[in-house]
């Protein structure tokens, strides 16, 4: 089967990223990451549960955290957690595109759903200058990160426009082009970010990040060299051999 026929045999809300919650381990290097502070106010838009609060208010000491998610069981469990741990976070049931985000000085924003990406731009587009705006995995549309620590990126406001595709793919990746060695780095290094410790199939993972991240860039033009190199033609050949997976199709395109 064609890797988008896969994609669809996987569970909606795991596509959707609804029943993905990040480790602990992963809130702590974001923050890190954004310098999360006792001045700052931050919000965590699709929250779920409450680590991310929780992580925000009690170790990086924020002024204000507020959850927001609209699933109204996760919020209710994340403020009866939190309130039994005496800590005072704040969460709401909303659509995060019907929220009201703009007193946010930190924001993280951890979506794949291009219309509600889109719906967002436009909130983000009025916030004060320097919020911190956090994704995973990919930059806001049409926009140079501020700041990179791969799979963590930065836009902060006001944004700074890419010219191209082209620009904001290189300056995600700090190089000139994209070989097999770097599209598996930053693919491992996404995979080991967002996976738990008992992960079992991490590799697996690792190498469909690996082949979509060099497919990608061979699109866009920006992969090393004319040819294909023997190393993602080896992983093409065994995801079709072991798994039915097909890769093939999309360096036709």
């Amino acid at each position: 089967m064609k890797i988008e026929e896969y994609l669809e045999t996987l569970p909606e809300n795991l596509l959707s990223g609804e029943d993905v919650q990040l480790p602990e381990k992963s809130f702590r290097e974001i923050f890190k990451f954004v310098d999360l502070g006792e001045n700052d106010i931050f919000y965590h838009l699709g929250c779920g549960d409450e680590k991310g609060i929780e992580i925000a208010i009690n170790e990086f000491k924020v002024k204000k955290a507020v959850g927001i998610d609209n699933n109204s069981e996760k919020i209710q469990k994340a403020k009866e957690n939190l309130n039994a741990k005496n800590l005072q976070g704040q969460f709401i049931c909303s659509d995060v595109e019907d929220s009201d985000i703009s007193e946010a000085s930190i924001i993280l924003f951890w979506f794949t759903d291009e219309e509600v990406i889109n719906n967002m731009m436009m909130k983000f587009e009025h916030l004060k200058p320097e919020t911190k705006i956090i994704t995973i995995w990919g930059p806001l549309p049409d926009c140079l990160p501020d700041k990179v620590s791969f799979p963590y990126i930065i836009n902060q406001t006001p944004f700074k426009k890419a010219e191209n595709m082209q620009e904001q793919l290189l300056s995600i990746f700090g190089v000139k082009c994209i070989d097999f060695v770097t599209a598996w780095e930053f693919a491992e290094r996404y995979t080991k970010s967002i996976g738990t410790p008992e992960i079992q199939n991490d590799r697996f993972l690792t190498i469909i990040q690996t082949l979509m991240i060099w497919i990608n860039a061979k699109k866009l033009g920006v992969a090393c060299g004319e040819e294909i190199p023997e190393s993602i033609q080896t992983y093409i050949k065994l995801m079709k051999m072991n798994f039915d997976i097909d890769f093939g199709h999309l360096l036709n395109e």
